[in-house]
């Protein structure tokens, strides 16, 4: 028997759910990858980050809503029996995630705020160990340690580099977010459909965030002014529709099924890819690059975390 509770077992040798698993992961992580480049444009150009997540949001909804729908097949009641994950889901994984990862990158560079949103393979795996008694190894360990070195170097401490400490909580807050993310989607106990999660969330985010503006919480400003970027310029409408139907509603399905497939913990390793991607589009769209240390912070990282991993498979063995 496996130790995992939360985690479905990944079986080995080819298994058609593993290569479903990372195929849906790296399409989820290619189109999470292009929010944030998408996102400093608008930001540029006058929007303000709660107003880009709120179109963001409303829009994946609107993608969403007849086939979450249709994905229910009239059991209804498995939205109401489940409201505190629709709730969860929606105000944190999705709202609260992307306000504060939009916020971030007014404040730092994509590429960054990226790095540090994605330790959050290492909360994962501190709350699987908080909730289910599921300890960490040596190896585990040794991987956060060299984690927390690589924040370091990407937060730039050494050579003291001025880095916003608002864009870092900012970040921070984001990385909690994508954490409570992978734990969500990869439950499927709940019995509720990668489609009926995603749209019911996008929808309680989309309320939660016009809500939150109404009433002032959050800065609402728009622009329809033409957004630049490196490649050009283009219309307003253009990036908010692809922020809403590529790295929002297609972003969230397929994160919701790789992770049923994989398990919250190879699901959140395998979104590293995200950060990969998102150096690239920053790269393209932005012209972004970040300093030779933080580089190499990243890299330490992203092995760090390649560390938390290994070692989570050798304790989560099959015995």
């Amino acid at each position: 028997m496996a130790t995992l509770t939360d985690d479905t077992p990944v079986t080995t040798g080819g298994s058609p759910r593993l290569a479903a698993g990372v195929g849906f992961a790296v399409l989820s992580s290619m189109s999470f990858g292009l929010s944030g480049s998408l996102a400093k444009g608008l930001l540029d150009a006058g929007w303000s980050a709660a107003a880009a997540v709120t179109v963001r949001v409303l829009v994946a909804a609107v993608v969403l809503a007849v086939p979450a729908a249709l994905s229910l097949r009239g059991r209804w009641s498995l939205l109401r029996r489940n409201a505190g994950v629709v709730v969860a889901y929606g105000v944190v994984a999705v709202a609260g995630c992307q306000l504060a990862y939009f916020n971030a990158v007014t404040h730092m560079q994509v590429s960054v705020a990226l790095l540090i949103e994605y330790t959050a393979p290492v909360a994962v795996i501190a709350w699987m160990w908080l909730r289910h008694g599921h300890r960490p190894g040596v190896l585990t360990a040794v991987g956060a340690a060299v984690a927390a070195l690589g924040l370091v170097l990407v937060l730039d401490l050494v050579s003291g580099a001025d880095l916003s400490p608002v864009g870092v909580a900012w970040a921070l807050g984001a990385m909690a977010g994508a954490a409570t993310y992978f734990i969500l989607s990869a439950n499927e106990s709940n019995g509720l459909p990668p489609l009926a999660l995603a749209g019911s969330g996008l929808a309680l985010g989309a309320v939660a965030l016009l809500l939150a503006g109404l009433v002032g919480l959050v800065p609402m400003h728009a622009s329809t002014a033409r957004v630049s970027y490196d490649v050009g310029s283009a219309p307003f409408w253009l990036p908010l529709l692809g922020l809403g139907v590529v790295t929002a509603a297609i972003a969230y399905v397929s994160g919701i099924a790789a992770s049923r497939r994989l398990g919250s913990r190879l699901a959140s390793f395998v979104a590293l890819l995200e950060v990969l991607f998102a150096l690239l589009f920053a790269w393209l769209f932005l012209g972004e690059l970040p300093r030779l240390v933080q580089v190499l912070g990243g890299l330490l990282v992203l092995a760090g975390v390649v560390v938390v991993k290994l070692g989570e498979r050798r304790t989560t063995a099959p015995v």
